[in-house]
C-alpha cells in the first residue's frame, strides 16, 4: 500500500491571489526549474504525481456479494431444501438465480476499478519540464510541486499548475466544469475571489486541455490532492446501494423474519405431538420454501429484459437491467444544461447597429474580420463559426471584389482581432472583440457609459455580445496593434445557447410522470435562468457553488429539494447534491456525460450517460441515450415503472397466497392425525403456482399507476400478507370442513381436495390482486397472464385424473367436490375484491 505523505499545500488564496513571484518562491522553485536534489526533497515530501487504486481483489469482491443480503440467505435454504426433497430441477433453478443475483453485484463493485483505470488513461504518459535550466521531458509520475510545465496546443495538462507565462493561451476545461466552451488563461494574480473552477483563469487543472496557445506553469499540487484527483477518488467508491436494492434487502429481511417463526414453530409443535422427527423436519423446510417467491429473480431478471427491449427500440439502452427499475422509482432527475435544454452550440442571435436598431450590415464587417473559414470549411472558435453559419443560411456574401489585406488572429491578451480590408482603391480596419476592450478604443464621442448599460443587459439576458469598431486607415507595408484607435463604434452581435425546442415538451412529459427537473451546470446562473426563461420552466430557487460550500449536508439537503438550479458547481458539489437529496429519501437520477460527472453519475440511483460522452462517463453510467434528449428519459421512465408495478404484484400475491396457504398447512398439521398436504406436493403448488405467473412481465398496468414513482413499502407488503393471507387460510379451512365431514376425507383424497382448491384460490386471484380497478370491467390483464393463469388452473384440475395421481399421492374426487369448489372459489373471488376496497382505503404503496 502506498505510504501516505504528510505534507502542507499552499492554500488556495495563495494559488490565485499572489503573484506568480510568490507563488515561485512558496513552491521552493525559480523559473529555470528545479534541480535535481531539490527533486528528490519534494518527491520526498510530496510523494508521486500518481491517483492511487484501491485494487481490491476478484475473490473479496465476489464473497461480499454473498453477506449482507438476505434475499441469498432465503434462496440458499431454499435450493438446500428443494434438493433434499428430491427436487434436483427446482434446486437448480433457484441456484442459478442466486449466481444471477450475486454476479450483477459483483459487476457494479468491478466498474468501480474499471471506471478509475479509464479515467487514468486521460493523463498524458511524458511532460516536458524545466529542471536544471535544461528542457526535459519525464514521466508524469515523477512530477513534483514546484516543477516548471511547459505547455502547448494539444497537450493534456499534467497536474494543477499556476500560470506563469502565457500567450495566447485557451485551456478546454469541460473535464471539470462540464462546459465545452475554451477558458482564457493568463498569468496575473486574481483580484477577486472566484466563484468557480472555471473563473480561475491563471490556473491550469490535471486533466483539462490546452485548445490554443502556449504556457509555462509551476506545480502546485499532484495526485489525488488535484482536481481530477479528487474526481478519481470520488470514482473509486463502490456504487451505493439504490432505492430498489435496498427495498429488495428488506424484503429478504421480512422473509428470514416470517420464515424463521413459521418453521421454528411447525417443526417444535409437530415433534412435541409425537410425529416422526425426520417427516416434521422436512414438512417445516417444505413450509419455508413454500413462503419463499423463489421465482422473484426470474420474474425480475424477465420484466427488466422485457423493459429493455422497448427501451432500446426508443433509443435508450440499459447497460444493467436493475436501472431500469431506478429509473422508474426516479422521482428527481438532475442534468446538465448543455445540449440537454439546449442545443449545445452557440449561434447568432441577433445584430444591432450603433444606434441599437437591428441592421444587417453589420455583420459584413464581422464577416471580413473573422478566421473562421479556412478552405471553404467552418473551423475556429465557435464566435466566429457561429457568424459564417448565420451567413451562409441567410444568403449574406462577401463583396469578391473586396479583399482582405492583413488578418490578426484573436489575442486573447487584448480580447480582441482586427482586420485590414481594400475595397474600391480605399482601405478599412475593422476591430472585433469584446465590448469592453472594443469600446477602450473607440473615439472620444462614443457614448462609452451609455453602451456599457446596453451590454449590462445583455449579459444579464443570458446572452454573449460581441462588438464591432472600423476606421478609415492609410495603405503601408505593414499594420499593428499601435494602429487599433480612434475607431467608429459600428454596432454588436449576440450570442446565445438556443434552447431545444423539444425541450418544453419534454419537461412537461416529466412532470406529468412527477418527476422534478433540476439542472446542475457549470455555468453562471445568469444563462441558466435565461435557458428557463426561453423554455417556460420556472425558476423555484437558485443555488451556486460558493453558497453550496458554505451549507451543511442538513442545510443543503433542505434548500437543494427547494431549488431547480445549481450553478458554477464543481464535480465534488454534484456529488454532494446528489448524495443529500438521497438522504432525504428520493430517488434520484443524473444525466451527464463528461469526466466531471462521473461522480455524480456513480453516486445516483441511476447514472444517465449519451451515446455521445466520453467513454468513461458511459462507463460510469447504468443508462445511455442514443440521442440526449428528455423526452426519449419520459419513455424510459414509464417502462421502468410498468417494471416496477409488475414486480410488486408478483410480491404481493406470492407473499399474501402463500403466507395464507402455509398458515393453513401448519394449522391443519397441528389438528389433523396426518399432513394435510406431503412435501411432495408443496413444492408441487408452489411450483405450479410460480409457472403461472411467469407471464406477470407481460402483463398491463393501469395508467395511475404510472403517474407517479412507486417505491418499496415493507410495512404495505407485511399489512397486505397479514390482510389477505387470514382470507385464504379461511377458505382453505372451509374446504378442509368440507372435505372432513361432507366427504370424510383422509390422507389422499384430502390432500387432493385441498391442492385443487388451493391452486384455484391462489391463482384465479390474481384476477383480483393486480389492479385497484374493478378486475376486466375497468382493467384487463394481458392475453398472455390471462392464458398462462387459466391454463394451469386448468393442469391442477386435471393431475388427480392423470397417470401423475399415484406417484404424488392424489385420488380421483367425487363429483360434488367440483360444484363446491366453485362456491368457494367464487365466494372468495369476491370476499377479496370487496375487502382490497376497504384495504387500499387505509394503506397506500
Amino acid at each position: 500500500m502506498e505510504q501516505e505523505k504528510s505534507h502542507q499545500l499552499l492554500k488556495d488564496a495563495e494559488l490565485w491571489g499572489e503573484s506568480f513571484d510568490s507563488v515561485l518562491a512558496n513552491t521552493g522553485s525559480r523559473l529555470s526549474g528545479l534541480t535535481d536534489d531539490e527533486v528528490k526533497k519534494h518527491q520526498d515530501k510530496y510523494g508521486q504525481n500518481t491517483i492511487s487504486s484501491r485494487h481490491t481483489t476478484i475473490p473479496r469482491m465476489l464473497l461480499r456479494q454473498f453477506t449482507g443480503n438476505p434475499l441469498i440467505l432465503v434462496l440458499a435454504i431454499a435450493t438446500l431444501v428443494a434438493f433434499l426433497l428430491g427436487q434436483h430441477v427446482s434446486s437448480y433453478y433457484i441456484f442459478g438465480m442466486i449466481l444471477l443475483s450475486v454476479g450483477l453485484g459483483f459487476w457494479n463493485e468491478f466498474s468501480a476499478e474499471k471506471t478509475v483505470a479509464s479515467l487514468l488513461k486521460k493523463i498524458s504518459p511524458t511532460s516536458l519540464v524545466f529542471r536544471n535550466d535544461e528542457k526535459k521531458e519525464i514521466p508524469v509520475s515523477e512530477l513534483t510541486v514546484g516543477d516548471i510545465v511547459l505547455l502547448s496546443q494539444g497537450n493534456i495538462v499534467p497536474a494543477d499548475l499556476r500560470i506563469i507565462a502565457s500567450k495566447n493561451l485557451e485551456v478546454n476545461e469541460s473535464t471539470l466544469t462540464g462546459e465545452s466552451k475554451t477558458v482564457f488563461k493568463t498569468p496575473e494574480k486574481l483580484e477577486k475571489p472566484p466563484h468557480a473552477i472555471g473563473e480561475i483563469s491563471n490556473m491550469a487543472f490535471m486533466g483539462t486541455s490546452i485548445d490554443q496557445g502556449f504556457a509555462r506553469g509551476v506545480v502546485v499540487r499532484i495526485g489525488k490532492e488535484t482536481q481530477f484527483g479528487a474526481i478519481a477518488k470520488s470514482a473509486l467508491f463502490v456504487k451505493p446501494t439504490t432505492d430498489f436494492e435496498k427495498g429488495l434487502s428488506s424484503f429478504g429481511r421480512l422473509l428470514v423474519q416470517v420464515i424463521l417463526i413459521l418453521t421454528v414453530g411447525i417443526f417444535s409443535i409437530n415433534s412435541l405431538l409425537g410425529r416422526n422427527l425426520l417427516e416434521s423436519l422436512l414438512f417445516a423446510l417444505a413450509i419455508a420454501v413454500g413462503l419463499t417467491p423463489e421465482l422473484l429473480p426470474v420474474i425480475v431478471t424477465v420484466s427488466l429484459s422485457h423493459g429493455a427491449g422497448k427501451l432500446a427500440k426508443k433509443k435508450v439502452i440499459a447497460k444493467q437491467l436493475i436501472a431500469i427499475e431506478n429509473l422508474g422509482n426516479m422521482d428527481i432527475l438532475c442534468t446538465d444544461k448543455t445540449g440537454t435544454l439546449t442545443e449545445g452550440n452557440i449561434e447568432l442571435i441577433g445584430y444591432f447597429d450603433a444606434k441599437e436598431k437591428k441592421n444587417a450590415s453589420v455583420l459584413l464587417p464581422a464577416l471580413y474580420c473573422n478566421n473562421a473559414l479556412i478552405h471553404h470549411k467552418i473551423i475556429g472558435s465557435g464566435i466566429d463559426a457561429a457568424i459564417w453559419k448565420y451567413a451562409q443560411k441567410n444568403d449574406i456574401h462577401l463583396n469578391p471584389q473586396t479583399e482582405k489585406i492583413v488578418e490578426e488572429a484573436f489575442d486573447f491578451d487584448r480580447k480582441a482581432m482586427y482586420a485590414v480590408i481594400e475595397e474600391n482603391g480605399k482601405r478599412t480596419l475593422i476591430v472585433k472583440g469584446a465590448p469592453g476592450a472594443v469600446l477602450g478604443w473607440c473615439a472620444e464621442n462614443t457614448p462609452k457609459k451609455t453602451l456599457n448599460k446596453t451590454f449590462d443587459l445583455v449579459n444579464k439576458d443570458g446572452m454573449r455580445a460581441v462588438a464591432i469598431a472600423q476606421k478609415s486607415i492609410a495603405k503601408k507595408e505593414a499594420y499593428s496593434w499601435k494602429d487599433v484607435s480612434g475607431l467608429t463604434y459600428k454596432g454588436y452581435l449576440t450570442f446565445l445557447d438556443i434552447p431545444k425546442i423539444s425541450a418544453k415538451e419534454a419537461l412537461g412529459k416529466l412532470e406529468k410522470l412527477n418527476v422534478h427537473v433540476k439542472v446542475v451546470t457549470g455555468d453562471n446562473e445568469v444563462v441558466t435562468q435565461k435557458v428557463f426563461q426561453e423554455i417556460g420552466l420556472s425558476v423555484e430557487g437558485i443555488l451556486v457553488g460558493e453558497e453550496i460550500d458554505k451549507l451543511s449536508d442538513a442545510a443543503l439537503g433542505k434548500n437543494a429539494q427547494a431549488a431547480n438550479i445549481f450553478a458554477r458547481v464543481t464535480p465534488q458539489q454534484k456529488l454532494r447534491i446528489i448524495q443529500v437529496l438521497r438522504s432525504a429519501g428520493h430517488t434520484v437520477g443524473y444525466l451527464g456525460d463528461g469526466i466531471n460527472d462521473i461522480p455524480a453519475l456513480r453516486s445516483a440511483d441511476v447514472g444517465i450517460s449519451v451515446n455521445t460522452a466520453v467513454d468513461v462517463a458511459k462507463d460510469a453510467a447504468s443508462i445511455v441515450l442514443l440521442r440526449k434528449s428528455l423526452d426519449v428519459l419520459a419513455e424510459g421512465i414509464v417502462e421502468g415503472r410498468k417494471t416496477f408495478a409488475n414486480t410488486i404484484k408478483y410480491i404481493l400475491m406470492s407473499t399474501s397466497s402463500n403466507f395464507g396457504n402455509m398458515f393453513s398447512a401448519a394449522g391443519a398439521s397441528f389438528l389433523l392425525p396426518f399432513l394435510p398436504m406431503t412435501p411432495v406436493q408443496i413444492l408441487l403448488t408452489n411450483g405450479l403456482y410460480d409457472l403461472s405467473q411467469l407471464s406477470i412481465p407481460s402483463d398491463n398496468v393501469d395508467h395511475e399507476s404510472l403517474l407517479k414513482p412507486r417505491h418499496w413499502n415493507i410495512n404495505f407488503i407485511r399489512n397486505y400478507m397479514i390482510f389477505f393471507g387470514p382470507i385464504s387460510s379461511l377458505y382453505d379451512f372451509l374446504t378442509f370442513g368440507v372435505m372432513l365431514y361432507f366427504f370424510h376425507a383422509k390422507g389422499s383424497l384430502f390432500q387432493t381436495g385441498w391442492f385443487i382448491e388451493s391452486m384455484a384460490t391462489e391463482i384465479l386471484v390474481v384476477f383480483v390482486i393486480r389492479t385497484s380497478r374493478t378486475p376486466f370491467f375497468k382493467s384487463m390483464p394481458s392475453k398472455w397472464l390471462l392464458g398462462t393463469c387459466v391454463g394451469i388452473v386448468g393442469l391442477s384440475l386435471l393431475i388427480p385424473f392423470s397417470p401423475l395421481q399415484k406417484p404424488l399421492g392424489f385420488m380421483t374426487p367425487p363429483p360434488l367436490y367440483f360444484m363446491i369448489l366453485i362456491i368457494l372459489v367464487s365466494t372468495y373471488l369476491v370476499l377479496v375484491e370487496s375487502l382490497k376496497k376497504v384495504f387500499l382505503k387505509k394503506y397506500t404503496l
